[in-house]
């Protein structure tokens, strides 16, 4: 059997189509759609609204931590957009988002196994889905004889994600998983090395309940995105190898599992 894994796609239609070439089956970890590009302000869709000056200066607002100035800075332009538009905030961002989605899901491969990234919209994906896609999100299935259990979404955190979860209801998410072969999440377990980008130069939000349940259970392996340049991509809990699948809009290739 062989799985490939992608994590945090953010926009790449194209490789995404490629991404299961030569596997039986793809797992998606979720970040579908591509708000800001840290690397390219052109593209994005804040780059769509407020044109890539201004997304270059939130950016660097968020780059450097200053959270509340870029949400400061970023209600003007809403302002104007609105105005522009002549319809409101969540509307405008629903149909940019929904077009997204339209594109990802018409190119993601089957069969394909996705829980959702802290960035994702998990109410618009059943409008999406295709047959050969199942969603899971604190649930099991079975691939090639093996037990692999999906969590989606991200922690409570600065950024302001749409998909961000307190820590008491994701570790509910997380033991109802019960024991598995593979823990499939799009955020790291809460280790120091796997939780830092060296390029942002932050700590991203790791999951505790994660590194308990890797402690108690030992699966074979747990597989995450979200830290988009770690500090380490491997490591290891007692015999479980923890593996960030990598950042796929930088680096267009899946992850491979055989077995």
């Amino acid at each position: 059997m062989r799985v490939h894994v992608v994590s945090d796609v953010h926009g790449s239609t194209e490789a995404l189509r490629r991404s299961a070439d030569g596997a039986d089956a793809l797992i998606c970890l979720g970040d579908l759609v591509l708000y800001l590009d840290y690397d390219d302000s052109s593209q994005g869709i804040f780059a769509d609204l407020f044109g890539p000056r201004d997304t270059a200066r939130f950016v660097a607002l968020r780059t450097e931590g200053r959270f509340a100035e870029a949400r400061a800075f970023t209600a003007g332009l809403w302002d104007a957009v609105v105005a522009r538009e002549a319809v409101d905030r969540r509307t405008i961002l629903d149909r940019l988002v929904r077009a997204q989605y339209a594109e990802m899901f018409e190119a993601m491969p089957a069969p394909a196994y996705l829980t959702y990234g802290n960035v994702d919209v998990p109410s618009f994906w059943a409008d999406y889905v295709r047959p050969g896609h199942t969603v899971l999100d604190g649930q099991v299935t079975e691939i090639g004889g093996l037990r692999f259990g999906f969590v989606g979404g991200g922690l409570v955190s600065p950024m302001n994600t749409p998909y961000e979860l307190d820590e008491e209801t994701y570790a509910a998410k997380v033991a109802a998983l019960g024991e598995v072969d593979v823990l499939c999440a799009h955020i790291p377990p809460a280790v120091p090395e796997l939780c830092y980008d060296v390029v942002a130069r932050r700590f991203e939000y790791g999951s505790a309940a994660i590194l308990e349940h890797v402690r108690a259970t030992q699966p074979r392996m747990v597989l995450f995105g979200h830290v988009h340049q770690p500090l380490v991509r491997r490591a290891r809990i007692g015999r479980t190898e923890c593996v960030n699948v990598g950042h796929f809009r930088g680096t267009k290739r899946p992850f491979s599992l055989s077995w």
